[in-house]
């Protein structure tokens, strides 16, 4: 639990810088105006408003700032349809409709990206722990994937449009996660400025759902609620000092989710074997020297790739990002959940030859295979009521 809990509260941190690291790009996209003061008014409202309403008062920016966002969608969709001109000389000379390398790679990239990753957003937990029923939680996370899938196909799209109509990469060139602003830059300034205005709101949704799912984290997982709130949310303020320094030297914001990503590919194929009822003796032990052998198996392979160790650790920040036009980050994403599996399965040879030869020396039985002994537990008994009994067993580390 501790070290599902720290992966968690790493992930967490790294999506905040993420978040104000483009808050502040887009700022400057747009507006030309120095990053830091708008970083630190957005941390100071979202502090203040989370530590008095906790996660109730974020479901509720959510819906409105949800809204916004709706509304930035819309706005942009017949401003950019309006007043862009696309040029077709930039459309064959920009390459983006025809087959590549690292478009076929995200074909795997991503979806294990996403799907690993998604399962350390405490904040998206919060949400389905937070659901009053099954049909209600059916009910959100449908409605949200349509909502989702509307927003990424147009914002997506907006790239192709600035590539094809000269507003991208711009001059100085900026980063491609920037192309959307870049478009919008080049539309009347009332446009402008009810985007940005709705882009502070959907980064304010966004920060503070991971500020509250950080302090949750903490208290919960990490502290088992032994600790007063306040000096959890305390900390998490101390937390944000160095996520703003981060963010301000942060050149790419998906450099910065691919490391996180390359993390939870690591972690989480090696740990969903254990929710496996089959693979009973499957323990946290395994979990644990899988995950950490996933990341040194994507050092070894970059070593290997590029000949040399220090490249194999720059592997692990993906400082080369995607478009390096190689198969290293393809090959992480490959050797990272490959590996931990491996690395997990070695674990558990070790960890049943030193249980069998323990066994053995203290004239013992070897039960290290044996299916897991069920206890009931009573958990209500009433004279009204009869006593209602739950079958659980505890998990174990070694």
């Amino acid at each position: 639990m501790l070290y599902l809990s720290f992966l968690t509260l790493v992930t967490l941190f790294l999506y905040m810088v993420a978040e104000l690291s483009a808050l502040g790009q887009v700022v400057g996209a747009l507006t030309g105006l120095d990053r830091l003061p708008v970083i630190i008014v957005e941390c100071a409202i979202t502090t203040i408003y989370t530590s008095l309403g906790g996660f109730k008062i974020s479901f509720l920016t959510d819906v409105i700032q949800g809204g916004m966002v709706v509304g930035l969608i819309i706005v942009a969709t017949i401003t950019v349809g309006v007043k862009t001109e696309i040029k077709p000389e930039l459309i064959d000379s920009s390459g983006l409709t025809k087959p590549s390398l690292l478009g076929w790679q995200l074909l795997y990239i991503l979806p294990v990206a996403v799907l690993t990753n998604d399962f350390f957003l405490s904040n998206f937990w919060l949400r389905t722990f937070s659901s009053k029923s099954d049909r209600d939680l059916w009910i959100g996370v449908s409605t949200a994937m349509v909502t989702v899938l509307c927003i990424l196909a147009l914002v997506g799209s907006t790239g192709l449009v600035a590539a094809w109509s000269g507003a991208w990469p711009g001059n100085p060139a900026q980063e491609g996660s920037l192309a959307f602003f870049l478009l919008l830059e080049k539309l009347p300034g009332w446009v402008v400025g009810i985007v940005l205005v709705m882009v502070v709101s959907l980064s304010t949704a966004a920060f503070d759902s991971l500020q509250s799912a950080m302090v949750s984290s903490a208290s919960n997982d990490l502290f088992r609620n032994r600790l007063n709130i306040w000096f959890i949310r305390s900390m998490v303020v101390l937390i944000i000092i160095p996520v703003v320094v981060l963010a301000l030297k942060a050149e790419s914001i998906l450099q910065i989710y691919l490391i996180s990503d390359l993390l939870s590919a690591a972690t989480i194929p090696v740990l969903c074997l254990g929710l496996v009822d089959r693979l009973h003796w499957w323990r946290g032990f395994e979990v644990v020297v899988g995950g950490l052998g996933g990341i040194l198996t994507v050092f070894i392979f970059g070593t290997i790739y590029y000949g040399s160790a220090a490249e194999g650790s720059k592997l692990l920040l993906i400082q080369n990002g995607l478009y390096a036009e190689d198969w290293g980050a393809f090959g992480a994403f490959v050797a990272a959940p490959v590996g931990g599996i491996l690395w997990g399965f070695g674990a558990l040879a070790l960890r049943l030859t030193f249980q069998f030869i323990k066994a053995r020396v203290r004239h013992e039985r070897f039960d290290s295979l044996d299916p897991p002994v069920v206890v009931p537990t009573v958990i209500s008994d009433s004279d009204d009521q009869p006593a209602v009994v739950t079958a659980s067993r505890a998990g174990k580390f070694f």
